[in-house]
């Protein structure tokens, strides 16, 4: 695995805690321009400024892009404008997500809809464009990096819906991973536990819970060692689950209860 030096990453869904977090653990490392794709980014570009080291000579560029992951014809010429002015990304991190805790019986149609389209339908079609961006230039090697879930390993009852669009998004990018092989990308699909942010704010932890920046750190390892498959964080999740996805269904759903 060739390692991969990050000198423009791009994030869609900029606002993100965990993206911030993995753009904070990629600075130092030939970091020089981070753009932020995000339905309001300026508060994007807020919240990974305050997340990065304090500011030296050397500290990267933090520049925001309007974009609706919602808007499958966005992604293309969000593409022609980074490549234009900072050019083609070396690492693109998809952050796009609506957490839904107790997303399962009592959501209406709408909210459905919604939650499908912006956990796995928006990503699964803008993956589709970087995809074929990034692996149609000659390079050495890129990386895609898409947040996941544990969630999408086996989907709670309290929560089957977030944690469908979870999977349908994970199983993509292996897909795509598997599709890129022989050309200069690697896809990074990273599955962590509960993560204490701003998106779970008031929600009870689960076991083995994590923070982003514990997060950005196992993404920005694995980035530049120009890793691809899972990664789960923590990693004593990627055994567990790997039992818990076999148990019997009785049994997991006296294991998995209503959290």
């Amino acid at each position: 695995m060739a390692a991969i030096t990050p000198g423009t990453v791009l994030v869609l869904g900029g606002g993100s805690d965990i993206g911030a977090a993995c753009v904070a653990a990629l600075a130092g490392n030939g970091l020089r321009d981070v753009v932020l794709a995000a339905r309001d980014p300026e508060a994007a570009v807020r919240t990974v400024t305050a997340a990065l080291p304090e500011p030296t000579d050397d500290s990267p560029r933090v520049h925001g892009l309007t974009w609706d992951a919602l808007d499958v014809g966005a992604t293309g010429p969000l593409l022609d404008e980074v490549v234009d002015r900072w050019g083609l990304p070396d690492v693109v991190v998809v952050a796009v997500g609506l957490l839904g805790h107790h997303a399962g019986l009592g959501l209406g149609p709408a909210q459905v809809d919604e939650m499908v389209r912006t956990n796995f339908a928006g990503p699964a079609a803008a993956l589709a464009v970087v995809a074929e961006r990034l692996a149609a230039e000659p390079g050495t090697g890129r990386s895609i990096v898409v947040l996941s879930s544990v969630a999408g390993v086996r989907p709670r009852r309290s929560n089957f819906v977030y944690g469908s669009s979870k999977a349908g998004v994970d199983a993509f990018a292996q897909g795509l991973g598997d599709a890129l092989a022989g050309t200069p990308v690697r896809v990074l699909v990273v599955r962590p536990g509960f993560v204490r942010s701003s998106m779970t704010e008031g929600l009870d932890p689960a076991p083995f819970a994590t923070d982003p920046d514990t997060v950005g750190r196992a993404v920005a390892r694995a980035v530049l060692s120009g890793r691809s498959g899972v990664v789960s964080v923590p990693g004593v999740l990627r055994p567990l689950f790997g039992v818990l996805r076999l148990l019997p269904r009785p049994w997991w759903q006296r294991v998995a209860g209503d959290r």
